[in-house]
């Protein structure tokens, strides 16, 4: 896994990247024309957008734990092969819904399986690689995540310049047809035998309180994602002097960063002790970060504001980088093995309810507080990257040598 390539090598590992890659591409379109198509051509209003994806998302994340389960009991392979086409199957029906419920129905759909198949895909992972190749394999598969969004978004940026009906659908068509090509990818993958039930142990992870606070310590981690979507732009353009254009130059910034430096950044990662010094660096690193976004409404003029906010985003980047890797250690490691599926899951809500809540939170602390709301969010990020390694130890203790179920004290 010391390769500096973008894919693994032949086999098993790349095939998993290129399963990524094949659905990222046409994510990557879908974001970037998703919010103009549902009201331009669906023809909903923007509040009811809002609404019905956060709905969606919500039960989505809840889900997404017994989909783990059904993962690690019926085989990681079948579930992701199914759970991939039926992402494809609900994108595909955005083609053709024209009101509020049936937008609902669809989008209560993808998140399900978008969130199912994210814990069957880490599942399936889990079953092919040892341990120690596990961070080194999702470092390559976040690299080539981001080859492909920022593909997407190209061909989505195309998409938005034509403005058409026609164009609109062929973005939705392409992310429908590239969730079919992952399954088909996934298929060719070699099966991994399914776990057996163990009575009383239904769902534990719902039981597992060290599990559920490193889970949620890693989600208030996780509210640095918002920040290139909607965060620094509302800064940017509300709170500095810098041209608006540099919105665009930071999200390409970030995005190569990760391709280029995420591998290199995860070798550092080899285990928990590793995991929770580089999860402890990316909260120093992040309140950094976020001092230096707050110097950037005093800088003077606009190139100054856009060279503070640069090396803002560089800083940010870093500390990107490591939160991952040391995440993605801790959510395999401290899963009772068979019970993969089910605790990727659970730890895969993080995501969710940062990309729920995180706007508000954002729009809150950085547009109506400006500068003390910067620090505040640096300095939050920074308690719970250090109180991670308690928790982590509580977690470590209480899974050696015990069942799942007696993790609850």
């Amino acid at each position: 896994m010391t390769s500096p390539r973008l894919l693994p090598a032949r086999g098993p590992l790349r095939l998993l990247a290129l399963a990524q890659l094949s659905n990222s591409v046409g994510d990557g379109a879908y974001y970037v024309t998703s919010a103009l198509y549902f009201t331009h051509v669906v023809g909903l209003a923007p509040a009811r957008i809002g609404l019905g994806l956060t709905l969606a998302w919500a039960v989505g994340s809840v889900v997404g734990v017994p989909l783990g389960r059904l993962a690690d009991r019926r085989g990681p392979r079948g579930t992701a092969v199914l759970l991939a086409l039926a992402t494809g199957a609900a994108v595909a029906s955005f083609l053709v819904v024209r009101d509020f419920v049936p937008f609902v129905a669809a989008a209560l759909v993808y998140a399900t399986a978008q969130s199912g198949l994210s814990a069957a895909r880490q599942a399936l992972l889990a079953g092919l690689v040892s341990k120690e190749e596990r961070t080194g394999l999702l470092a390559h598969l976040q690299s080539t995540l981001n080859a492909g969004l920022a593909v997407g978004a190209g061909l989505g940026g195309i998409a938005l310049h034509l403005g058409s009906r026609a164009a609109y659908l062929s973005v939705f068509a392409l992310d429908a047809a590239g969730f079919v090509v992952c399954a088909a990818v996934l298929w060719r993958l070699p099966a991994v035998a399914p776990t057996a039930a163990v009575a009383g142990e239904r769902l534990a992870v719902l039981r597992d309180r060290p599990y559920a606070l490193v889970t949620l310590l890693n989600t208030v981690l996780l509210m640095r994602m918002p920040l290139l979507s909607l965060g620094i732009p509302l800064w940017l353009t509300e709170r500095t002097d810098a041209p608006a254009w540099l919105v665009s130059a930071l999200f390409v910034l970030n995005t190569l960063g990760v391709m280029a430096f995420q591998v290199p950044a995860a070798r550092s990662v080899s285990g928990i002790p590793t995991a929770v010094r580089a999860v402890r660096r990316s909260g120093v690193l992040m309140l950094a970060a976020c001092a230096v976004f707050a110097l950037s409404a005093a800088a003077g003029g606009p190139w100054t504001a856009a060279s503070v906010l640069v090396a803002a985003s560089v800083v940010l980047l870093a500390a990107e980088m490591l939160q991952s890797a040391g995440s993605w250690q801790l959510g395999f490691d401290l899963a009772p093995t068979g019970r993969v599926g089910e605790y990727q899951g659970f730890f895969g809500t993080g995501v969710t309810v940062a990309r729920t809540l995180g706007p508000l939170i954002l729009t809150t602390l950085l547009v109506e507080w400006g500068a003390p709301g910067w620090l505040l969010l640096g300095g939050v990020i920074l308690v719970a990257s250090y109180a991670m390694g308690p928790a982590v130890r509580w977690a470590d203790r209480a899974g050696d040598g015990s069942a799942p179920a007696a993790r609850t004290a």
